[in-house]
């Protein structure tokens, strides 16, 4: 596991101005990785500082990094980044820092010529993501899921025992800014034994979510051990998995989640290190008393101690009347990755432990990340449902959300913009941000 050192130091500061702002998601403690464009250039590989990117292909070029990181900082996506070693990553976050801190011994001058201005660039997708896998690693969703479609045995045997989760669709994974349709599918019939209809989805909701992307992968046949996982593991980013509740009702027995989920997944442009996370790593998930410990492959004294991340997660929704109307997005929940049944080692160290080949830049969903409050629950089926994990109430009734025009959601509307927003704080170090994850719903196209 990462751990603390000089890239951490609460007191660092940088000579770039707008990296010491207290409301920055992007000081020096945090220097996250992004892939952007300038207008009639080629994509490069960015680091967030302030109000600005480094650009590390200009770096490269102008003699600021080792001969041993110019290859992979010359690419046009961060998969060559993320399979370099631990060490080397280590260090070039080092390099990084030394050249953006405050008492640099680099020339200023040179380095002034890397920097762009984040307002002037298109953020584009950070990595090739190959595989896409989604967990199910909140009890307390699962709990309140559960409840709602069987309220006496809300989660099924496997859960304390097993990371559950579904293979989803890599090639819809989009960046956030990204607008998608609302998706057409078959719709589960009006009565017993009817036929099935097929039109836009009426159930359309959002899932607060964090993405954690693969470093250096395994061989095929090979696994990866809870000892090793997270050097396996490059980074996390806020992570918005659209679902189809209509469509996904009708489809998804026996085999899980299809068509309900893979119209759209969008995910934030920056993705925070793993290693610029180490001052918020905590305690795994506390289980109650009685629960099942992990199989000896899920477990490790180290993974328990320091295996969680004390993350803050809030959504956000803008309708497009709001929009008009110059409204400010509305808070609809605030929730916390330590609501977590299961850590990312433990969800990586399961994937492999099949002999599955994960690969550089491949993608791991945590599922929906509620906590046991109805306002940290994290989809709007959940905060709309007039039941709780700790005061659960059987059946389907729902209260809706009003917004500041007086319009009321129970599911997603046509033109309605969802924010994902993600940062990690204590009173010892600087708090880092994730930025922002957005999709906006365009009406279901109407085919011929």
């Amino acid at each position: 596991m990462n751990t603390l050192n000089s890239t951490h130091e609460p007191s660092l500061t940088s000579w770039i101005e707008s990296a010491n702002s207290k409301e920055t998601d992007f000081p020096i403690q945090n220097l996250p990785f992004c892939v952007f464009q300038l207008l009639d250039q080629p994509p490069a590989i960015g680091v967030g500082i302030g109000d600005q990117i480094l650009n590390l292909r200009t770096c490269a070029e102008l003699g600021l990094l080792s001969d041993q990181f110019n290859d992979a900082a010359s690419q046009t996506t961060l998969n060559a980044v993320m399979a370099m070693s631990p060490a080397d990553r280590t260090l070039l976050r080092a390099r990084l820092s030394e050249l953006l801190a405050n008492g640099t011994t680099a020339d200023k001058s040179v380095i002034e010529k890397s920097l762009v201005f984040q307002a002037n660039a298109n953020l584009l997708m950070p990595c090739h993501v190959g595989d896409y896998t989604d967990f199910y690693a909140s009890i307390y969703h699962a709990t309140n899921v559960g409840t709602m479609f069987r309220p006496t045995n809300p989660l099924l045997p496997n859960y304390k025992h097993i990371p559950i989760g579904y293979h989803g669709r890599a090639s819809s994974v989009v960046v956030s800014g990204t607008s998608f349709h609302r998706p057409v599918g078959q719709l589960s019939p009006t009565e017993e034994g009817g036929i099935p209809t097929r039109g836009p989805c009426k159930l359309l909701d959002y899932e607060l979510e964090v993405a954690m992307f693969v470093a250096q992968g395994n061989e095929l046949g090979n696994s990866i051990s809870i000892a090793d996982a997270e050097d396996h593991i490059f980074g996390m980013s806020l992570l918005n998995d659209w679902s189809a509740r209509d469509i996904q009702k009708w489809e998804y027995q026996p085999l899980g989640p299809f068509l309900a989920k893979s119209f759209a997944t969008t995910i934030s442009p920056w993705i925070v290190t793993l290693e610029a996370l180490a001052p918020f790593r905590c305690r795994e998930f506390a289980r109650p008393e009685g629960d099942p410990q992990p199989l000896d492959y899920l477990h490790s004294d180290e993974n328990s101690s320091s295996g969680g991340v004390d993350m803050k997660l809030e959504v956000f929704l803008c309708s497009e009347k709001m929009n008009q109307q110059g409204i400010e997005p509305v808070k609809l929940s605030s929730g916390n990755f330590t609501n977590m049944y299961w850590t990312i080692a433990q969800l990586l160290t399961h994937h492999s432990s099949n002999g599955c080949n994960m690969q550089s830049g491949d993608m791991l969903g945590s599922g929906t990340v509620s906590g046991l409050t109805r306002d940290s629950r994290g989809s709007l089926l959940e905060l709309t449902w007039d039941g709780a994990s700790d005061n659960p109430v059987p059946g389907s009734q729902r209260t809706p959300i009003t917004l500041p025009t007086g319009e009321e959601r129970k599911f997603l509307g046509d033109g309605d913009e969802v924010i994902l927003k993600g940062y990690c704080e204590s009173d010892s170090h600087r708090r880092i941000g994730f930025g922002t994850c957005k999709g906006k719903i365009l009406p279901a196209k109407v085919e011929a």
